[in-house]
């Protein structure tokens, strides 16, 4: 296998697991925030700026580079890690989420998915197999297979033939996938929010064994309580020898939740995007920049944070750049929500490795403002 799962230690107080996945292009230091680069960028941030601040990994979108600028391409400049200029590890999602998400713009069949694209509202197929090939022009160290996302809400019926068909595709990936040596596939287990079919859905998966396996079809709409109730039927279904990843998760209370529940990995452009929208996620909770009392608040972002942005700038030049459309707004205030949820998982795997996670867990909800 490419890659290789090392359990440290657990938690004594919660549980939470503290380890390292050891890939191709580096070891990660588990659990982790993956900063998401859609477009083999991670919007408005540079190679050094990700590597000032602690970036272990990436996640860029199948869907996305395969439309613009093409898997071919990449292959040609020698994969996505040269192509976008970074030596660390990488994941890519198969492009299922996107695809199923173009709602009417898609038909799903047994052999695909055809849909037409979001750009020029052309046609095009995905089926396992091509999700597979993509992925291994691209290069990335870590692959998923070809799923299909159940929305939120969904009847019974339509998520267990949901389940069935992704794990049928999960096998024609497995049997498809050409770079074992170089390149892990994880599986994807789903099931909704019905905890027999989650259970269904782990033993079909991991019966595949993959190298790696993730937690697919939550934080689509679902209640937070619904999504912790599932994640704690599920993981413990899960193998302690390998990781466990939770996609599409980047607030920091369902990020300690996660972990808490025996989560590994985690991704979300949710700080990338609030972050361009004027949003900072700070030690004293959310700070709307935009705000009229910033006008003339000349203390950083958040007193308590190292980052560049709060070293150098105040929530009044931050509000000034943000409203007047200036793209170091969206930079600086890009980097700040980054750097601030890789130093949350930098401190959450100190309180594992000290056996404090759930003290930890209690003071950061107090300052932040969660209930």
């Amino acid at each position: 296998m490419a890659i290789k799962y090392e359990l440290i230690k657990e938690c004594k107080q919660s549980g939470a697991r503290l380890g390292k996945i050891h890939t191709p292009h580096g070891i990660i230091e588990t659990p982790i925030f993956m900063p998401v680069g859609t477009q083999a960028t991670v919007k408005t941030m540079t190679k050094e700026e990700l590597e000032d601040i602690k970036s272990q990994i990436i996640l860029s979108n199948t869907y996305h580079l395969y439309l613009r600028p093409g898997h071919e391409l990449i292959k040609q400049a020698g994969g996505l890690h040269k192509f976008m200029n970074w030596d660390k590890p990488i994941l890519t999602d198969s492009g299922g989420f996107q695809v199923f998400s173009l709602g009417d713009m898609r038909k799903i069949r047994e052999e695909g998915v055809e849909f037409r694209s979001h750009l020029d509202g052309s046609k095009h197929f995905i089926s396992p197999e091509k999700a597979v090939e993509i992925q291994n022009a691209l290069g990335s160290d870590i692959m998923m297979v070809f799923d299909e996302c159940a929305p939120y809400p969904a009847d019974r019926k339509y998520v267990l033939d949901s389940l069935e068909r992704t794990t049928r595709w999960a096998k024609r990936c497995k049997e498809a996938h050409n770079n074992t040596a170089n390149q892990s596939l994880f599986g994807i287990i789903q099931g909704g929010m019905y905890n027999d079919l989650r259970k269904i859905s782990a033993e079909q998966i991991i019966d595949l064994d993959f190298p790696g396996y993730a937690v697919g079809g939550l934080s689509v709409g679902e209640p937070k309580p619904l999504m912790y109730e599932v994640l704690e039927h599920t993981t413990p279904l899960m193998p302690k020898d390998k990781p466990r990843y939770l996609m599409g998760v980047g607030s920091p209370d369902c990020l300690l939740e996660g972990v808490i529940r025996g989560i590994d990995m985690f991704d979300c452009v949710l700080p990338t995007r609030i972050g361009r929208n004027g949003t900072a996620m700070t030690s004293q909770g959310r700070v709307v920049i935009k705000n009229a009392k910033h006008v003339d608040a000349f203390e950083p972002l958040d007193p308590e944070c190292g980052c560049y942005t709060c070293q150098n700038y105040s929530k009044a030049y931050l509000r000034h750049l943000i409203k007047a459309n200036e793209v170091l707004g969206l930079r600086l205030m890009t980097y700040h929500n980054l750097y601030f949820l890789l130093k949350l998982m930098e401190e959450v795997r100190e309180a594992i490795k000290e056996d404090r996670l759930l003290d930890y867990k209690r003071n950061f909800f107090t300052k932040y403002g969660y209930n």
